[in-house]
């Protein structure tokens, strides 16, 4: 079940592309049963066309593989790349397609953002690296600073159980995809995987049901009872009014609250939105980091000696209120040591400080600004949770290769 803590997990922290796809290629490589395999983005470049090698090579030896990916961060992949998949035996899922509108892409909202490898239920990787070239150093200035971890022991029992529920449950909304669902998939190995450490951890995920809140509950969770440190990495930082003033409140009972935030952002409206929070935090004692070397895209924090978060969750309205997302949560006081000298790094190498002297005086329309600000950071879960939150619809991926009106898988365009 998951939300609870299992014992005897071993995490392995990947950092960026040059860490993660050589590990996650050479254990599909190793498969001996069954790769599961979900993505926000898979493009076709260098980095998609070595993952798609690897399954190809895997499903030829006789390993089941199913790859999940969404429908908005992923709409322009050939026929070609899609058929010499599928037709080899890769059942490639895609995660609520929508026609496109006078070209525009339709379906917004309620994203499958997560990223999740398991291989033959003995291995699990959770992160927020996506298959795409920008993930590796040698992509220029735009590549991207991110996190992944590797996972071993019981808790891969786990994933592995969520992800094939979440095939079994995008797979029931139509008729043609109940059909497809029909093709048997791999049984699960019977039993548990043994200890392989003695990290307690465990699988937080975030839907549009049952589950809604909960990676910022534990969050905040955490925040609470942080006596010492707080350490936040994330790409697109706009929480809610909870979490802010639980970042507050730390600070200002004497916890060293550091906040590592975009510097040079993929999309400059992501800086405008944290910055908007600059004074409210920075008057309260909170310390902010912004990372200048490239992008930032990671998403992992820790609090205090033992408790650590990597995963696929922004700190953002479309994170916490719409997007499918996938933490694992960890105990473990190596792991992370390991990641706070990780993030101590970052900052003293890649970041600038932001002083309050930095900023500029708070004349009427800011504070005026800062007031709708706030009132909106209350307001927001309540409100996007008026948006539609249909259940998951997976649609095989040689059905829209051959569907009217569900084209923009195969337009082959660069997004």
């Amino acid at each position: 079940m998951r939300g609870r803590w299992v014992p005897g997990n071993k995490f392995t922290l990947l950092e960026n592309g040059e860490d993660f796809f050589p590990r996650v290629f050479e254990c599909i490589a190793a498969a001996e049963r069954e790769v599961l395999l979900e993505t926000f983005i898979l493009f076709e470049d260098k980095v998609g066309k070595a993952l798609q090698e690897a399954l190809l090579t895997a499903v030829r030896r006789g390993v089941q593989v199913d790859i999940t990916i969404d429908g908005y961060g992923s709409p322009d992949l050939s026929p070609g790349f899609i058929s010499a998949l599928t037709s080899a035996g890769v059942r490639v899922h895609v995660f609520d397609p929508s026609p496109r509108l006078w070209g525009y892409r339709t379906n917004l909202f309620r994203r499958m953002h997560r990223k999740i490898v398991v291989v033959d239920g003995k291995r699990a990787f959770v992160g927020g690296i996506n298959y795409s070239a920008d993930h590796l150093a040698d992509f220029g200035p735009e590549a991207k600073q991110d996190y992944a971890v590797e996972v071993e022991g019981p808790l891969v029992a786990e994933i592995e159980q969520f992800v094939r529920a979440q095939l079994q449950l995008g797979q029931q909304t139509e008729g043609p995809i109940k059909r497809f669902l029909k093709r048997k998939m791999a049984p699960p190995v019977p039993g548990s995987q043994p200890a392989a450490g003695s990290a307690d951890a465990m699988l937080v995920t975030r839907d549009n049901r049952d589950h809604q809140n909960d990676i910022e509950r534990h969050y905040r969770i955490a925040i609470r009872g942080a006596r010492q440190r707080i350490f936040i990495a994330n790409a697109y930082f706009f929480p809610g009014y909870r979490l802010l003033r639980q970042l507050r409140k730390a600070a200002k009972r004497g916890v060293d609250v550091r906040l590592i935030l975009q510097g040079e952002p993929d999309m400059p409206i992501v800086k405008i939105a944290a910055s908007m929070l600059y004074h409210h935090l920075l008057g309260a004692g909170v310390k902010i980091y912004e990372y200048s070397d490239r992008p930032l895209h990671g998403k992992v924090a820790l609090t205090d000696n033992e408790w650590s978060t990597v995963g696929s969750s922004n700190l953002d309205p479309l994170s916490l209120s719409l997007n499918l997302e996938a933490n694992v949560i960890i105990k473990d006081r190596a792991f992370n040591q390991h990641l706070a000298q990780n993030l101590e790094k970052l900052m003293q190498a890649s970041c600038r400080q932001v002083k309050a002297s930095d900023l500029p005086e708070s004349p009427m329309w800011v504070k005026l600004r800062s007031f709708f600000v706030f009132h909106l950071l209350r307001r927001y879960p309540a409100w996007f949770g008026w948006l539609p939150a249909h259940l998951p619809r997976l649609t095989p991926a040689e059905k829209l290769l051959v569907e009217p009106g569900v084209d923009h898988i195969n337009e082959g365009q660069t997004s």
